[in-house]
């Protein structure tokens, strides 16, 4: 279907039940695991939003977890999504749950520079092999690292599996919505920021995961990058969880054993 209004396109509270009860739950299950859970603080920039909490296992931890959080660019933090690295941590992985400068206050370029730092920072820590993920703008971020000239070929090395979870990985449409009056996105920087229109790193191992009841745009957007980068010779593919929305797609990151966690740490897909 051609799609005219690309505001709607992009829309997702307005159809999904009880978003605003939603929202709430992943701040109050953020806040309790925050508090059970103790954190160190990495800095990694000299912005206040520079930081990753990064939380470690009892003994010695298995490998590294990095989330990136969503909010298209200009919302949220890891803080308030702290609820998913429950499933890691009982796992016995480190989490690390990084937050960045939100637009209008930087570009999407500059966010993807931050989230670049802030996963080095997070592996200095953490010996061992690095699992990388992110929701929605963070699955865009997430999957932008595995372009070539993001990160370090060290670090690089270390990424055993990334998974994209409803990411937008051609930012061109945005540049039809309101929303670019925050994001200020041209269109060089559209393309420059796409990680379907990039080159994948050699040997990138990502797997591009959505619900099956999203919306039609974020299927086709997750879709598209694994069948672009099947092309350049990446390992990749696309998964649809049966049932699942926008908002409640993430939410087996933070159960060990879920098929969200067994597809991104195990690559079982059940």
């Amino acid at each position: 279907m051609r799609i005219t209004d690309w505001d709607d396109a992009y829309a997702n509270g307005a159809y999904i039940p009880d978003t605003d009860r939603l929202m709430a739950a992943w701040l109050s299950r953020s806040e309790a695991l925050r508090k059970a859970e103790a954190s160190v603080v990495l800095r990694y920039g000299d912005r206040d939003r520079n930081h990753v909490d990064l939380y470690r296992p009892a003994g010695t931890p298995r490998g590294l977890i990095f989330y990136v959080h969503g909010g298209y660019w200009h919302l949220s933090s890891g803080r308030e999504q702290a609820f998913l690295a429950a499933g890691g941590l009982a796992r016995g992985f480190a989490v690390a749950m990084v937050s960045y400068t939100l637009a209008p206050g930087i570009r999407v370029s500059g966010i993807t520079a931050e989230v670049a730092r802030a996963l080095h920072r997070a592996a200095a820590e953490i010996a061992g092999p690095i699992y990388l993920t992110g929701h929605s703008a963070g699955g865009h971020l997430a999957s932008r690292m595995m372009c070539e000239g993001v990160l370090g070929a060290e670090l690089v090395a270390r990424i055993a599996h990334v998974v994209s979870i409803s990411g937008v990985h051609d930012l061109r449409p945005l540049l039809n919505t309101t929303m670019n009056e925050i994001l200020r996105l041209d269109t060089a920087e559209a393309v420059a920021e796409s990680p379907a229109l990039q080159r994948p790193v050699n040997a990138a191992r990502i797997t591009c995961v959505v619900g099956s009841a999203e919306r039609p745009e974020f299927l086709r957007q997750n879709d598209l990058l694994a069948n672009i980068w099947t092309g350049l010779g990446a390992d990749t593919a696309a998964v649809h969880l049966s049932g699942l929305h926008h908002f409640n797609v993430i939410d087996g990151l933070a159960e060990p054993d879920s098929a969200l966690m067994r597809l991104f740490v195990d690559h079982m897909v059940s």
